[in-house]
């Protein structure tokens, strides 16, 4: 049987079966009173939730991650890995247990495939401690966020890490680690958002500018830039993280906001010319800035478009609703920091927001240490 000869499940579902019909027997029999936890978290679209059939051509299938303490994965993570090698099912509601070794440079993601002898699985068992040093760039499972934790990480990574499924956690670590960074605390949620309208501010004027010189194609990508930032603005205003760039806008149509907000959104991306792109924009920017005198955060902000100065171009000036939550941030390394915000509000580089070894993270904590 192939991949492709088997019913879809979301992978969340296949990892939980893999889980309790394969994987939790052999531990409990061959490392009775082992602690550790199973989940399916990290990166991959399967610990969103955005995963379909299509995902199932690379990396994806029967997977589980399993957490323990370093000494334990010293001791007994080559065991594990060995006797899974031999004990696990060849396959799983009729997807493969097995992975081809990804040896191939220009193809190096993972394929499943039918195998008789040993799985190469994909039964990862990770020391808790350096896997979320290298995924969030500290342990979270020994301690809070400092401020400077929490603008170094990636929002991709903590949505990777807060979402997807824990199937076990006895030693609780994994769980407490997840609920430190389930969501921004308050003082850095209103400095972030702060950030964000500043970004939207800072190009407001050049969706008009552009077109008024005859550049319609840059008038047009001014416009996605401000509707990609009014999609993130929103997630974060309902606190939820944003996810790498492939997944950004399933994520943005589960928010409460996306039913009001997605037709202007889209109207804004689909104009061929400036004043219809104008009015979807400032249909947009006004429902998002509802949006946020609604959170109650700061006192309400005149939502209404107005004229750029004395050019005939109608824009928020975004940075009337950055100023206030600014002004409201009253922890002192937040306060009075320049509104650059957050490593993904100031940078878009995937290999600086993915790197895997997290050298990209401690890169990232140290430039915003001097910001």
């Amino acid at each position: 049987m192939t991949p492709t000869d088997a019913a879809f499940l979301p992978g969340l579902e296949l990892s939980r079966i893999l889980y309790e019909e394969a994987v939790r027997p052999v531990l409990d029999a061959a490392f009775p009173g082992l602690p550790y936890a199973a989940a399916r978290i990290g990166p991959g679209s399967e610990a969103l939730g955005f995963d379909t059939a299509r995902s199932a051509d690379h990396d994806w299938g029967p997977r589980l991650d399993l957490f323990l303490a370093a000494d334990d994965v010293a001791a007994h993570g080559d065991s594990i890995r060995r006797l899974l090698a031999d004990r696990l099912p060849k396959e799983i509601r009729g997807w493969p247990t097995h992975f081809r070794p990804a040896d191939d440079p220009l193809d190096p993601v993972g394929h499943m495939a039918a195998t008789d002898g040993p799985v190469n699985h994909r039964v990862a068992a990770h020391d808790l401690t350096g896997w979320l040093t290298r995924e969030a760039g500290f342990d979270a499972s020994a301690a809070e966020p400092s401020v400077r934790d929490w603008l170094a990480m990636p929002q991709q990574r903590l949505a990777g890490i807060t979402g997807g499924a824990v199937f076990h956690d006895g030693p609780g670590l994994l769980t407490t680690a997840r609920r430190r960074l389930a969501r921004y605390p308050d003082q850095v949620w209103r400095y972030l958002l702060a950030c964000q309208w500043q970004r939207i501010s800072q190009e407001e004027a050049f969706v008009g500018r552009c077109a008024e010189v005859g550049d319609e194609l840059g008038s047009a990508v001014v416009a996605a830039r401000q509707v990609r930032d009014l999609m993130r603005l929103s997630l974060l205003l309902e606190r939820r993280y944003a996810p790498y760039s492939k997944w950004l806008g399933s994520a943005f149509a589960q928010l409460d906001a996306a039913e009001q907000l997605l037709p202007s959104l889209r109207g804004a991306l689909a104009a061929t010319r400036y004043p219809e792109r104008e009015r979807h924009l400032c249909e947009a920017y006004r429902a998002v800035a509802i949006r946020q005198n609604e959170s109650g955060l700061v006192g309400p902000v005149d939502p209404s478009p107005r004229p750029y100065h004395g050019r005939p171009f109608l824009v928020l000036h975004a940075e009337r609703f950055a100023r206030p939550l600014a002004a409201s941030v009253t922890d002192p390394e937040l306060r009075g920091r320049p509104l650059t915000g957050s490593v993904d509000q100031w940078a878009d580089s995937a290999d600086l927001l993915t790197g895997a070894d997290g050298d990209a993270l401690r890169a990232a904590e140290a430039a915003t240490a001097r910001r």
